[in-house]
């Protein structure tokens, strides 16, 4: 399968960890000796929280805001492109023809943020669309799609599958609720819904669980179904 693997910040590096992006590198590694066809989008996490919030109490706009959000992604991936040596492309692909060039060369790329207002979630969701990906997978701190925030609300259910289209109504409501728990944004939402990618979100903590949903399907998490 041609597979995009969008790896949040907070899971890939919330504290620097050399071992954390060593297992990461490794299950990807793992799913490309198995013949898939491996993009990666990596977050910036609390590292790119943290620039951003001292350089909002220093006067920054918003766009250069976004801008210091998208270079702390691509240091990121460039530990990530370290810890998979030779199989990666040697930086961080900085638009989608970069991506999707690497992809056609039989390297892996890494990306981060493209442009200022756009998360990675989006990222991820617009590579895999461009480069025809089967699969996207979704591996964050939160262990599914929540049909309201889980941290707000103790009622809050967990969607084990779901189609796109309530995917949105659903993440637009929560957005809506300021709940910050939301796995992907809305933009990223829409993107699957129009692109038709079938879509797993899980907890990313344990990269094997990545390897596991790739290889057979089964994992601890929400999956997104196309519409008929």
């Amino acid at each position: 399968m041609k597979v995009v693997v969008s790896i949040g910040g907070s899971v890939l590096a919330p504290d620097l960890d050399a071992d954390r992006v060593a297992d990461y590198a490794d299950a990807i590694q793992s799913l490309d000796a198995q013949g898939h066809t491996l993009g990666t989008v990596v977050g910036g996490g609390p590292t790119a929280r943290d620039y951003i919030g001292s350089a909002r109490d220093l006067g920054a706009n918003e766009i250069e805001l976004d801008q210091l959000g998208i270079a702390v992604t691509r240091l990121n991936g460039r530990l990530l492109i370290a810890a998979l040596d030779d199989r990666a492309a040697p930086t961080p692909a900085e638009s989608y023809d970069e991506g999707r060039e690497a992809i056609r060369r039989g390297d892996i790329p890494v990306l981060g943020g493209i442009v200022a207002a756009q998360t990675t979630d989006a990222v991820a969701a617009a590579f895999a669309e461009y480069v025809g990906a089967d699969l996207l997978v979704y591996a964050t701190s939160v262990p599914g799609v929540y049909n309201a925030d889980p941290n707000e609300d103790d009622d809050a259910t967990r969607f084990d599958e779901l189609g796109a289209d309530e995917l949105v109504d659903v993440i637009a409501d929560i957005e809506m609720d300021a709940g910050s728990s939301a796995p992907v944004d809305l933009l990223a939402a829409k993107i699957i819904q129009r692109s038709g990618i079938r879509t797993m979100v899980l907890d990313g903590t344990d990269p094997e669980r990545v390897v596991c949903a790739v290889e057979d399907g089964e994992f601890d998490g929400s999956e997104i179904l196309p519409e008929a």
